[in-house]
């Protein structure tokens, strides 16, 4: 599984990465990439992308495929590497338990198409995100973070 982070990066920044999104068991880095977990999967996967030199990371899915305690525990970590690492993390989740752990600057519900944003940040809470999709189904267009 190591190998298959870029080559130009050193081991020591992809073994930090791996420990900071709640992967830490060097055996397991050993193994091949098809023989992890659904969640140590999606553990390495966020860590590479954590790695890249890209400001946003968009993950899909995000810890649907996994026990709901795991998932928690699991966005607990990647909260914390996301926010030590500077990027910007969008978490695409049908999974509303994670979001206290996750501990998001903002969550856009497509039930109820509603933006809430942290207190902290002098926003309201529950804005109604007006326009975000038309009734027919078309793409949203652009949102920008």
């Amino acid at each position: 599984m190591l190998d298959d982070f870029p080559e130009e990066l050193e081991t020591g920044k992809i073994t930090k990465a791996l420990c900071s999104v709640g992967f830490a068991s060097p055996p397991d880095w050993l193994k091949s990439y098809d023989c992890l977990s659904q969640g140590e999967k999606m553990r390495v996967d966020i860590a590479r992308a954590l790695c890249l030199d890209k400001p946003v990371v968009v993950f899909d899915e995000f810890t649907s495929v996994v026990d709901r305690e795991i998932a928690k525990v699991s966005a607990y970590a990647i909260s914390k590497a996301v926010r030590r690492s500077k990027k910007k993390f969008i978490a695409v989740c049908c999974h509303y338990d994670v979001v206290d752990w996750l501990d998001p600057d903002w969550v856009f519900s497509t039930d109820t198409m509603e933006f809430s944003r942290k207190k902290e940040l002098g926003r309201p809470l529950n804005s109604k995100f007006v326009g975000a999709a038309l009734p027919y189904g078309r793409c949203f267009g652009n949102i920008t973070i």
